[in-house]
């Protein structure tokens, strides 16, 4: 298919440093598929632990490993610790979905490593004042059906999810251009490919270091946003006649900050020279969050929605779908919670 201009932007998947055989075992969190993925089988372990006798097995069900010490697996691992201790206990007879155990794993010294060190952590200890077990300095070493091993430590658990790190698409590899480790493509100040100014290649699987700095722009979701309205412009002004290729501006990214939800009422947020946590970083991530929704009834319903949510403390969506028995070790039923099948 010929083009006039080509802009590459195929995000990126999961990395799983070599051992691309865990993924199966262990889910990460990119899209909507893998969130309802996720949701899947963090019900479905309550249901197993539910229906078991055994004291071990059942301890195994209701034990979750998270790795990577991330936003992502920081986010994680306090929602189902207070997933848990808030919503599932008077779903299930059997267990007392408090006692759950959720262990979170970061191979570095610090959880939040693109964060100031203090809220790093402010975040390690609201994590562990909601029960969660951090562990630093934690390498996984293998992955299996029947639990995570850490250094010489074998921990059984049913259900891990990967936080760990991503890796571009495959797509950038094919170009025929220089890559960096994470497979994203290097591209010029003007987000163009060498030797081809016709080529853009923008947010995840592009890899830019601005002058001056050490390391290439972070892959989150301002950096991809602003790539993308950067391009926009280049686009819409040399098509429009009014410059070319050889005019083009170098890309300038403004970082807008970070943020990391913890919890309900538990976040920590870097902007700029300031430093916000606890409530207060909580209400600026749910308001930016809601400010980047498209059109202003979605806004509204939204705000809505966690309002109510926040104030019943709530959790809604826990019908489970899918394949209710892959995974586990012996057949639940379909579907539906204890209390749902109860009420059938």
């Amino acid at each position: 298919m010929a083009y006039d201009y080509l802009v590459l932007a195929a995000g990126a998947s999961h990395d799983y440093f070599g051992h691309d055989e865990w993924a199966p075992i262990a889910p990460g969190l990119k899209t909507l598929s893998d969130a309802t993925e996720i949701r899947r089988r963090l019900l479905l372990a309550f249901e197993e632990a539910e229906h078991e006798g055994d004291p071990t097995t059942r301890r195994a069900a209701l034990t979750f490993a998270v790795v990577g010490g991330g936003p992502t697996g920081v986010e994680l691992s306090g929602a189902i610790k207070e997933i848990a201790g808030q919503t599932l206990p008077s779903e299930y007879h059997n267990i007392d979905t408090k006692t759950t155990r959720v262990l979170l794993f970061e191979g570095s010294d610090r959880l939040l490593n693109a964060f100031p060190p203090q809220l790093s952590e402010r975040a390690k200890r609201d994590l562990e004042s909601l029960g969660v077990e951090v562990r630093l300095n934690a390498r996984v070493t293998e992955v299996t059906e029947q639990g995570i091993r850490v250094g010489e430590e074998f921990i059984e658990t049913n259900t891990v999810f990967w936080a760990a790190g991503v890796r571009a698409s495959g797509l950038g590899e094919s170009l025929g251009v220089p890559v960096d480790r994470s497979r994203r493509v290097i591209v010029q100040p003007d987000l163009s490919i060498p030797g081809h100014p016709e080529v853009f290649v923008i947010g995840d699987m592009a890899s830019l270091t601005p002058d001056g700095q050490d390391h290439p722009l972070p892959g989150v979701a301002q950096t991809a946003m602003q790539m993308g309205q950067f391009v926009g412009k280049v686009l819409k002004s040399e098509i429009a006649g009014r410059s070319t290729p050889s005019d083009r501006p170098k890309f300038v990214y403004k970082d807008k900050g970070s943020m990391a939800i913890i919890g309900k009422n538990r976040a920590v947020a870097a902007i700029g020279h300031r430093r916000f946590t606890g409530f207060i970083a909580w209400l600026l991530w749910a308001f930016v969050h809601i400010a980047f929704l498209v059109g202003f009834r979605n806004r509204l319903r939204v705000l809505f929605n966690w309002g109510v949510k926040w104030l019943l403390n709530s959790h809604d969506a826990r019908l489970i779908v899918g394949d209710t028995n892959m995974h586990m070790s012996k057949p639940v039923g379909r579907g539906f919670t204890p209390k749902q099948q109860d009420e059938q």
